[in-house]
């Protein structure tokens, strides 16, 4: 589905558009002129996001880069389709914190496996180890042609988790994963790598960078005055409270 010129959202479940599978987190892709940028692949909904770039009329041939926000299924399940299907060519980034788990499909570290204990996950689902090929740092970059990718450290909803700073076209985009949404809504979970003190601390780390939209990992997008919904839930966090849960 096309955002803008520049901009598409192309999956996403049932805290989404429901444009891929019901599971998949909501995956972005960025057109820079020159190639194109996917972020987040989703849980196994990895055809229909490829058919849906087909369908915004681009060529998923020109997918030169897969950018994730974290480890959790949701938004890795489906890495290794993504390398099968689009080629050795493609390079797969993630935070440096998040790659090793990443390439030994350690199902118990990112909570799969306790997940699928109480049916969040199918429990034939199996998550396959794959290959990272750019370990993120902390305010590392990449551009392409007028667009650049800012990588920016954002733990305490996971171990590993980033933000990406994306400018470009005359826009700036804030993709937050599972970090922040729509209303300064947050998912902080019940499971050992998720902590408040360091999503209070990433939180408020984001309101040192410049972005216009909002474009987080599940739910509605902002693309106008996107810093008010981490501004709220900063504020919330600097009264010794908590933000409101997604779940």
């Amino acid at each position: 589905m096309k955002i803008n010129e520049s901009m598409y959202i192309v999956g996403g479940g049932d805290y989404g558009y429901n444009l891929s599978n019901r599971l998949d987190s909501n995956s972005y892709v960025v057109d820079t002129g020159d190639e194109l940028w996917l972020i987040d692949a989703g849980f196994d909904g990895g055809d229909r996001i490829l058919k849906n770039i087909k369908d915004d009329g681009l060529d998923p041939g020109n997918i030169t880069r897969l950018f994730v926000t974290h480890y959790h299924a949701d938004h890795a399940g489906a890495l290794a389709y993504m390398r099968r299907t689009l080629g050795d060519d493609l390079q797969i980034a993630i935070s440096e914190r998040a790659a090793p788990t990443v390439r030994a499909g350690d199902e118990n570290t990112i909570g799969l496996t306790w997940a699928k204990s109480f049916g969040f996950y199918p429990d034939d689902f199996v998550w396959e180890p794959c290959q990272i090929d750019v370990d993120l740092t902390h305010d590392q970059s990449v551009r392409s042609g007028d667009f650049e990718l800012t990588a920016i450290e954002t733990n305490g909803h996971c171990n590993g988790h980033m933000n990406f700073l994306v400018t470009g076209g005359g826009k700036s985009y804030l993709f937050t994963g599972d970090h922040v949404f729509w209303g300064g809504k947050i998912v902080l979970q019940n499971v050992v790598d998720s902590s408040v003190q360091e999503y209070a601390d990433s939180m408020n780390r984001l309101l040192e960078y410049e972005f216009e939209a909002l474009m987080p990992g599940h739910l509605n997008f902002s693309l106008e005055n996107g810093r008010r919904h981490v501004q709220s839930a900063a504020d919330q966090f600097n009264r010794i409270g908590l933000p409101p849960s997604l779940l």
